[in-house]
């Protein structure tokens, strides 16, 4: 099997980088405009990149500084295998965090596995940052979940594409105070460090620009998010009124009231799947390439023994079928389709119901956990209050022991974390 896996996976690189080698990957290329504009200040903002805006914050586009300063192609390829490097090290983490050590022949065929979904090779395609903002989000869930201050990766990533501040929310209401003060710390920094070199830019980017969906084409079919998914069968954004921030509001408490209780039970896993799947429905921009929180959220399911519900979710964001209708931001798009509008949202549906399900996983947990401390009387209290210390100081610590999984997988289950 080794050889097999090791095969498919070098092949997938080897298109990878044949690909990035030709290909003008047009978000890569902005990237790279921004770059070299931000250090001209409002040019960032006022002047068009191949047709389209920038619209990432100031401190993003320093990031891309050094990278705008190599060959085009040279620059894909780098990008494109650290993408690649910090999918296979995202992974590495999301099965620490499912409580499995696994062979380098196992990361390497989920790898290749991950690879074939739809927000992972849309992240390559376009020369997307998804997966390394994957990575820095997850190595602070790491840290957290052993116990660790954390907080740097979250603040960076939130820095430079804003959606992963609801973790920095997420920490604070799982009590990991320190963390969120970290990552909101870096994110200021962040934000000063744009502020330093592009102070005009800066001024107009949070003061007008950060909440501005006019300039990003938000009906198109490749926004899965609630409020896409509104405006295209409302017929257009001026149908959508104020009130509509009640929905990313619900959602979001939701969301974050379901993880919080995950977390506070120790299942660090579950608790950043939902977390990240809630930024996603917050979000009025969650293009396709954003939704590699499909990642963690699989592991989740697998784990709790819902592997019909997970190789749907596999072929669902492997296929995904809302490329297969009208998706040209015409007036086909737009209404209530019946299937049709379901399939145009299918992201959209999966993200909704795996919320709805984790939220009542969450719920039920906490019910059963009250009615077992019932049950067990005033010393079970004390066991329950000495659990969840235990808990809040991130889990028991991995000793090296485990065994074979019960799921017969070959996984090697190391003690829950």
């Amino acid at each position: 099997m080794g050889p097999v896996v090791y095969g498919v996976l070098g092949l997938e690189l080897a298109a990878v980088i044949a690909f990035a080698a030709t290909y003008n990957a047009l978000d890569f290329r902005i990237y790279m405009w921004g770059g070299q504009a931000v250090v001209h200040d409002t040019r960032l903002y006022v002047d068009l990149a191949y047709g389209h805006w920038f619209t990432y914050s100031p401190f993003a586009a320093i990031v891309f500084v050094p990278i705008a300063a190599l060959p085009l192609a040279v620059a894909r390829v780098l990008w494109d295998l650290a993408s690649v490097a910090a999918l296979a090290y995202s992974l590495v983490l999301i099965l620490k965090l499912a409580g499995w050590r696994m062979s380098r022949v196992t990361v390497a065929g989920v790898t290749a596995a991950a690879i074939a979904l739809d927000p992972v090779y849309q992240t390559l395609f376009l020369g997307q940052i998804n997966l390394i903002l994957l990575a820095l989000i997850l190595t602070d869930v790491w840290r957290v979940s052993r116990g660790r201050d954390a907080g740097l990766g979250v603040g960076i990533a939130a820095a430079i594409k804003l959606t992963p501040a609801i973790f920095i929310v997420f920490f604070l209401l799982a009590r990991r105070t320190k963390s969120a003060i970290i990552a909101a710390g870096a994110f200021i920094g962040c934000g000063l460090i744009g502020l330093i070199i592009a102070p005009s830019a800066s001024k107009l980017y949070w003061e007008h620009l950060f909440y501005d969906t006019k300039r990003v084409g938000a009906p198109y079919i490749s926004n899965q998010s609630p409020y896409a998914a509104a405006i295209r069968i409302a017929g257009g954004a001026s149908q959508i009124g104020p009130w509509w921030v009640v929905i990313p509001l619900a959602l979001g408490a939701t969301g974050l009231a379901a993880a919080v209780l995950l977390a506070r039970r120790g299942d660090w896993l579950a608790a950043t799947a939902v977390t990240g799947t809630a930024g996603l429905l917050v979000s009025p921009i969650s293009w396709a390439h954003h939704w590699v929180w499909i990642l963690p959220a699989l592991v989740v399911l697998v784990r709790a023994g819902h592997r019909v519900a997970a190789g749907f979710g596999y072929l669902l964001f492997a296929v995904a079928p809302f490329w297969y209708t009208p998706h040209s931001a015409g007036p086909r798009e737009y209404g209530w389709h019946w299937l049709l509008t379901l399939v145009a949202n299918c992201y959209l549906i999966a993200g909704l119901a795996f919320l709805a399900y984790m939220a009542w996983d969450a719920w039920r947990g906490t019910q059963r956990s009250r009615d077992q401390t019932k049950d067990l009387g005033p010393a079970g209290r004390v066991q329950g209050a000495a659990a969840e210390v235990e808990r809040g100081q991130g889990g028991a610590r991995d000793h090296g022991e485990g065994g074979v999984g019960a799921d017969g997988s070959g996984a090697v289950r190391a003690r829950p974390s």
